[in-house]
Order: C-alpha cells, then sequence, then structure tokens
C-alpha cells in the first residue's frame, strides 16, 4: 500500500545526507531539501542553458539505498514539474522502492510545484508548492536492502526518512557503470524509474549505475567529458548522435574532431578502461533528414506532441548531419582509434532498435520510445556481451 500524506510521522527520523544517496554527483540545498545534481556546478555555470539546467537536476537512476529491518517508510521529499503550455500534462513522477533489488510498490507526490513554459515565446510561470510525504507500508519483515529511485523526469528536493527502525547507508561493491546519452538514456517516455533502458541493462548486468543521459544534452561538451574523465568508473558508455542532428549543432568538420577531442578527454583519466561509443536507435525523421527538428505545430494545436526534421537531404553532401551519416562516421572514427585502443567499441544503435521495430514499438512523437521499448532496449544492450 502507499499514499502520500502530509501529517503522518513516524519514530525515527533521518535527515538525507549524501551516503544514502547513490547515483549523483552531488547534493545541493535546494528549496524545501537537499536536491541531487547530476553535473557539479563548474559545468552547470559553463552550459549557461536551461535545457540542461532543467535536465540535470531531474535525478535519472539517482536512489537512496540503506539496510534496515523497517516495514513502514516514509520519504519526505517535494518535486518540481515541468510541463509546456497547451499540451497535456504528463503523469506525475514515480517513486519506485525495492527489496533485494524486486520492485515492492511505487508512489507519487500528489502536489508539486509546477513550471509551465510557453514553447513559442519561453516566457515560465511557476506555481509554488511544499513538501509531502510518500508512505511505504507493510514491507517484509527482517534485514533487507532498500532502494528507493526517484522520479527520472521531475526535480526533487529531499528532506528527510521517517521509518519505524533504523536505516544504515551502505556502499554498493559493484563496478560502477558510467553511462552518456540523450533523452532516450534519460528515460524519455518511460514510466518508472527503474524502467528506463540503462536501469534495466544495469540490474540485468549487476552494476552500479551513474547515469549521465542528459535530455537534449548530448552534444559532445567539454565539460561533459570532463566530468566523464574525473568521476570513479570501471566501464564507461557514450551514446551520440541524435541531439547533434536534431539540434543541427555542427557539420561533418567539426563532428569528426568533436568526437576525438570528446574521448581524448575521457581517456586522459580513463586510459584502459572499458569505453564503449553507442550510436543512435532508429529514428525515422532523421534517418536521412537533417536537422534541426522542430514540434509539428498542427499536432500540437490537437494536444499531440511530436516532431518533425526540417532539413534538407540535399545539404548532406555539403557536410549536414543525419544519422545515417552519423553512425558511419562514429563507426570509422572507433575503427580508426581501436588500433591502438584495444579497450575502445562501438555499437551501432539499430541493433539496439532497429526501423525493422518501430511497426511493433512506435516512436508516438517521432523520437522516444515508451515503456515496453525501453525494455526492449535495455534488454538488447545487456546481451552484447559488453564490457568482455
Amino acid at each position: 500500500m502507499t499514499t502520500a500524506d502530509h501529517t503522518t510521522t513516524a519514530p525515527i527520523s533521518t535527515p538525507i545526507a549524501a551516503p544514502l544517496v547513490h547515483g549523483a554527483h552531488a547534493l545541493e540545498p535546494g528549496t524545501h531539501g537537499l536536491r541531487p545534481h547530476r553535473l557539479p556546478a563548474w559545468a552547470r555555470r559553463q552550459a549557461a542553458d536551461p535545457q540542461l539546467y532543467m535536465v540535470e537536476a531531474q535525478p535519472s537512476g539517482v536512489r537512496l539505498v540503506f539496510d534496515t529491518v523497517a516495514t513502514n517508510i516514509t520519504l519526505e521529499a517535494s518535486a518540481t514539474r515541468f510541463g509546456y503550455r497547451g499540451v497535456p500534462a504528463r503523469p506525475h513522477g514515480i517513486f519506485d522502492l525495492t527489496v533485494n533489488g524486486a520492485l515492492t510498490a511505487s508512489a507519487s507526490l500528489t502536489w508539486a510545484t509546477v513550471v509551465t513554459i510557453d514553447m513559442q515565446t519561453g516566457e515560465r510561470s511557476v506555481d509554488e508548492s511544499t513538501p509531502e510525504r510518500i508512505r511505504f507500508e507493510g514491507l517484509t519483515k527482517g534485514e533487507k536492502r532498500v532502494e528507493i529511485w526517484l522520479p527520472h523526469n521531475e526535480t526533487v528536493d529531499l528532506v528527510a526518512l521517517h521509518t519505524n527502525s533504523p536505516v544504515r547507508a551502505v556502499t554498493d561493491e559493484r563496478p560502477v557503470w558510467l553511462h552518456h546519452g540523450s533523452s532516450i538514456s534519460h528515460g524519455s517516455n518511460a514510466t518508472h524509474p527503474t524502467g528506463i533502458w540503462p536501469v534495466i541493462a544495469a540490474q540485468a548486468l549487476d552494476l552500479n549505475l551513474v547515469n549521465l543521459g542528459l535530455g537534449g544534452s548530448a552534444l559532445l561538451d567539454p565539460f561533459i567529458a570532463r566530468t566523464i574523465r574525473d568521476a570513479p568508473a570501471d566501464l564507461i558508455s557514450v551514446k551520440l548522435g541524435i541531439n547533434i542532428a536534431n539540434a543541427d549543432l555542427m557539420r561533418m568538420r567539426a563532428f569528426r574532431a568533436a568526437v576525438h577531442g570528446f574521448l581524448d578527454t575521457i581517456r586522459d583519466g580513463h586510459p584502459s578502461t572499458p569505453l564503449l561509443v553507442v550510436s543512435s536507435v532508429a529514428a525515422p525523421i532523421q534517418e536521412n533528414t537533417p536537422g534541426p527538428i522542430s514540434f509539428d505545430l498542427e499536432a500540437l494545436a490537437s494536444g499531440d506532441m511530436q516532431y518533425r526534421a526540417l532539413g534538407d537531404p540535399a545539404e548532406v553532401a555539403a557536410g549536414k548531419l543525419t544519422l545515417t551519416v552519423i553512425r558511419e562516421t562514429l563507426a570509422s572514427i572507433v575503427a580508426e582509434r581501436s588500433i591502438d585502443d584495444p579497450n575502445l567499441r562501438y555499437i551501432n544503435g539499430l541493433d539496439l532498435y532497429g526501423l525493422e521495430d518501430s511497426d511493433e514499438h512506435p516512436l508516438l512523437d517521432n523520437l522516444h520510445p515508451d515503456a515496453a521499448t525501453h525494455r526492449l532496449i535495455g534488454e538488447r544492450f545487456a546481451t552484447l556481451g559488453w564490457p568482455n
């Protein structure tokens, strides 16, 4: 049973502190509690980008981890949700509770601070809210490892745990998998934080996930490469391509150099760590059409969010990038570099989700997979034989 409650108290209160939080780069005092960040403050300052500020503070892959014999656990927290004017609100973010690795309960905060964005003007309006409590009751008795996975799609300020028995912070001894990617890696259109494809793959491979999947922000930024360089990691993967294409960010000359520079920086800190370069999964609107992409305004007028590509395929000859071109280029770069770097490997994203999958698993907004497709991608990734 799970409920949201403003007033319930519990015998033992444990303030949230860093040892309880796994998968975040830092905790920062927020409006009501401690806010997990997936990028360091210096990287956020270099970006100076509202999109990145939003997505890196959405704690995809971040979880509270502790051992306890408690049967009743209450999390006190507050959330910030983002929406778009004229578009139906997305479902509330979900907190997933697992016991010894098995999903046991899920719940959402009833209220949240809501930030509404006008996509035409960029103007934002804010409706403030306050913390509340999510209760997980009737858990199995005895010693157990509990994880509370935070929503992948809304910012969370963590206040405290309230339990009927003490909690003990733990150290995760499994190999650390640090993954960087775009909105699909972030979890866009997945329904649960344990249902995003990197979490599904990490659980299947028994890895300690640190997820740097950042919606709209896998752009070969040097500050991301330096963050990966400086972070502890036993395994590293970078999923590249879709944001470069749909932002129409650069041409072929700049792209090749940027990929090499990105990998060079990672290798400065991790010279022999297994490193996987993964290209984009299938996205028919951009396979052979360059960006930029835009919202489909006709669909938006009817309350349906879809994307379309605006570029001209004839411009590929002049250096514009499509997903097909990007995949070929990434494969070539990895082949060149792997001669001197045997721990570098390339995975074609079409092996995770290809054009032939689109009939059974369509991308409903033309870019992002649904919950079932996240599971498909995660399970396929786990069978690739990486990092062996």
